[in-house]
């Protein structure tokens, strides 16, 4: 076949592929059109799940009357001044307004301020009408009917209109998040409404919009965060381990005010939470970046969902440390979950009622304290780490705060007192202890829960879980201190691989060889591993190298071996804590108390789940009445 030049129509529907998937796309089109047009107040109004209708009024400076046909052609924009390498705005490529067009049957009203009136341009499958004199207030109203009637196949792929307007919300408040002092209004017959009212500009008007897309729940256990790296700083809020979600959707990350859905952030996200959180839970946070626009390239996909960093290494630094610093720094932190479900488990209708608490925060599974037993969690172990081969040099059980806790009586509490009502046959009150963070012990019930009281809560602490998370940090500090021993191979193995990976690994190899793993690089395309990690054992030297060359290749670091080294410091230390079912003395429950209270991250065991939980003396006494 000949080769022809395509017709503007045909030209405009292939672009529209790109950019207009589905109503949400064409909703998230028009509300950053009028955010970069100054607007303060913004209404979406929809029907049959945006295929029907889409309507968006702003308060934004609008499109003079001769600038409407440009508007609606491809390539024209008024937001690159400063080029391609310079983008300040959220839209820039112009391709929006004129891929709409031509799906759909579009509609533009627009009046500037110093405009007597305001002007109309009707564009109906790709052919324009107008523009002509109209009524209309200051701002503009896009309108979009009968989305994808010029494209049948594409609307057959849609999804039910309730699926079409959940995505158009969640499209809504993402952009929200990052403009907390503009008015978002989203409104129509299929939907119920959602009104965010403008906030201060401030860090506390950034959490109210925050709460109001993500729930009270997660600005009661939210960090800030506040980290820098090179010039590139990151503000937001990072959610406590403890209050974790089913699915990543509670994730956000902007750059430059652009919502992003970049897998390097969401990989560091997860890398932050590594050790805290169960395999299929997901932690919540809200990252805002802000950096020079020449070291980021938002011209990576038509939708501008995806962003590519020249430094790809440094944001990811820079999101882990960022997280865990906010985490250490925290002191003591549990989830308000635990104490909601409690409280609701106390009342009438149990468990239907935790389940119902939990609704509100829109998890749709279970939470933070609903974890099953593990199985033979309260099983003697074999494994000694005073004995273990893989013993850190130095490494003694006291590091651990293993101290203490043997099998002697807990004769504190064995005993049960003859009733009496003279007050003065009670204990005195610890109160030295009641001032810390966890309060003074007071009792354990069922040999693993230790009981203990502060100033105006009561605690209970998960024994096993809590010293386990002390063992592991203990562990792998000791760990990580020093340069790891390696395993000698008696033959080094030849891994052959892509020269880029080779060179990749080459570049690391000092890096790795502090984790026990010696490589070095043998030939074009292949490296020789002569050594590896002693505490891994026998493993699949090639299979580890290439998962290495993998993660690194992926803008990561070596993060995978030390993630591996991790898991087996993480099992050695659920084998070394205090059991289950030990019974402990009231000095040795509260030197558990103290060692928590100094060690970042004891909020959750290694495996996530939360070793305390608190409720507070105003929640009791709403149990008992009092209140």
């Amino acid at each position: 076949m000949p080769i022809r030049q395509l017709s503007e129509t045909i030209v405009n529907r292939i672009a529209a592929g790109e950019v207009i998937e589905r109503p949400a796309s064409v909703v998230k089109e028009l509300v950053e059109n009028a955010l970069d047009a100054g607007a303060r107040r913004i209404e979406i109004a929809t029907a049959g799940g945006g295929k029907t209708l889409l309507r968006v009024i702003d308060d934004g400076g609008g499109i003079p009357a001769g600038e409407l046909p440009l508007a609606v052609a491809r390539h024209c924009t008024s937001k690159l001044d400063g080029g391609i390498d310079d983008i300040r705005t959220l839209g820039f490529r112009g391709e929006a307004l004129p891929s709409i067009g031509s799906v759909a049957r579009l509609t533009i009203r627009s009046r500037p301020p110093e405009a007597d009136g305001a002007a109309e341009i009707i564009v109906d499958a790709g052919r324009v009408d107008g523009p002509r004199p109209s009524p209309g207030n200051r701002g503009t109203l896009v309108e979009v009917r009968d989305l994808f009637h010029a494209t049948p196949a594409r609307l057959k792929f849609l999804k039910s209109d309730r699926a079409e307007t959940g995505a158009i919300t969640e499209v809504v408040k993402r952009i929200a998040i990052a403009f907390p002092a503009v008015r978002f209004s989203l409104s129509g017959p299929d939907r119920t409404a959602l009104d965010l009212p403008a906030e201060a500009g401030d860090e506390a008007g950034r959490m109210a919009r925050i709460a109001a897309v993500l729930g009270e729940e997660f600005a009661e256990n939210a960090l800030p965060l506040l980290a820098e790296r090179d010039a590139v700083p990151m503000t937001g809020f990072a959610a406590i381990p403890a209050f974790n979600r089913g699915n990543a959707l509670a994730q956000f990350a902007y750059v430059n005010g652009r919502p992003v859905r970049d897998k390097l952030i969401l990989g560091a996200i997860r890398g932050a939470y590594a050790d805290m959180l169960p395999r299929d839970r997901h932690p919540a946070a809200v990252l805002f970046f802000e950096l020079d626009p020449a070291l980021v390239d938002v011209n990576v996909h038509p939708a501008k969902a995806d962003v590519r960093f020249r430094d790809p290494g440094l944001v990811r630094m820079l999101v882990v440390g960022g997280i865990r610093e906010a985490l250490a720094s925290s002191g003591m932190r549990a989830s308000t979950r635990g104490a909601s479900d409690m409280m609701a488990a106390f009342r009438p209708g149990g468990e239907a009622n935790r389940h119902a608490a939990r609704q509100p925060g829109g998890d749709g599974g279970r939470d933070a304290t609903s974890w099953t037993p593990r199985q033979g969690g309260s099983a003697q172990s074999g494994w000694n780490p005073s004995t273990s081969p893989f013993r850190p040099e130095g490494w003694r059980p006291a590091d651990l705060g293993r101290q203490g806790f043997d099998e002697a009586p807990q004769a504190a509490f064995d005993g049960v007192a003859a009733p009496t009502a003279d007050i003065r046959a009670e204990a005195p009150e610890q109160a030295e202890n009641v001032a810390f963070p966890l309060g003074a012990a007071r009792a354990q019930v069922h040999a693993n829960y230790i009981v203990s009281q502060t100033g105006d809560s009561l605690i209970i602490v998960d024994q096993h879980a809590a010293h386990e998370r002390l063992v592991y940090e203990a562990l792998k500090n000791a760990l990580h201190a020093a340069p790891l021993p390696g395993q000698m191979l008696l033959i080094p193995e030849i891994v052959d691989m892509a020269e880029e990976d080779a060179d990749r690994l080459t570049l690391a190899a000092p890096m790795l060889a502090r984790f026990g793993l010696e490589i070095e690089r043998f030939g074009p395309g292949a490296v020789a591993v002569r050594a590896t990690p002693a505490m891994l054992g026998e493993i699949d030297a090639a299979a580890l190298v290439r998962d290495l060359a993998d993660e690194i290749a992926e803008g990561g670091d070596a993060e995978a071996l030390k993630a591996r080294i991790d898991k087996v410091a993480s099992t050695m230390a659920c084998h070394g804590s205090v059991r289950s079912g030990r019974r402990l003395r009231a000095e040795e429950m509260n030197a558990l108390l103290r060692r928590m209270e100094a060690v970042p991250g004891s909020g959750t065991c290694n495996h996530g789940r939360p070793t305390w939980i608190e409720l507070k003396l105003g929640d009791i006494e709403k149990l008992f009445g009092r209140r």
